[in-house]
């Protein structure tokens, strides 16, 4: 059940879409309010990243670990229950990783859900763009088109979140958000075969 009184958009503007790099990346990438330095503490503080996509603590050196907690029934307000399928996951689900590369603050690379079936890798880019930031994030190594669908839908609504977050609005409510672009992604990325 939808709630009218929480933010919809009208539709999703084309360059806000993941873009699918090559077989197994997703690229996305948004201006965000800045300064850099904010935008960089979004990044790596517990506190702030849990507003967006999951709590954890992070050792910022090269080759320090960190752990992921999302909790995404509770991430937004007024928002739908989660899927089905992803009902065991969204009260909490945890993962751990560790830094690949470091460069505060412009740049954190790190191991994606180390010891998982997801394994893979996340870049975070931040460059200055005159009062606003540009984030291209890519995750690399997806093994599975189904896995495509899921990461770019998800970090689709997550970088809406910190968007929203950044410049102080309420954003749309997270399963809501991610239902209806799961089912785009899904239309968008038809071609990519399940077989890899």
């Amino acid at each position: 059940m939808t709630n009218d009184s929480s933010p919809h958009p009208a539709a999703t503007p084309a360059a806000d879409y993941s873009e699918i790099t090559e077989s197994g990346a997703v690229r996305v990438e948004r201006l965000l309010p800045g300064p850099i330095e904010r935008v960089w503490s979004y990044l790596t503080d517990s506190n702030k990243r849990g507003t967006w996509l999951a709590s954890g603590e992070m050792d910022l050196r090269v080759g320090g670990r960190y752990e992921f907690v999302f909790r995404d029934n509770s991430l937004t307000k007024n928002d739908d229950p989660a899927p089905e399928k992803y009902a065991d996951i969204a009260d909490e689900s945890r993962f751990s990783g560790h830094i690949l590369a470091l460069d505060p603050p412009r740049l954190l690379h790190i191991a994606w859900a180390e010891g998982t079936e997801e394994e893979s890798e996340v870049r975070f880019e931040l460059t200055p763009a005159g009062d606003k930031v540009r984030l291209v994030l890519t995750h690399v190594g997806l093994e599975r088109r189904d896995h495509v669908v899921g990461v770019s839908a998800g970090w689709h609504v997550h970088v809406d979140i910190l968007a929203s977050r950044l410049a102080g609005s309420e954003p749309e409510g997270f399963w809501r958000a991610f239902n209806r672009l799961e089912r785009e992604y899904e239309e968008r990325i038809s071609s990519m075969s399940d077989e890899r």
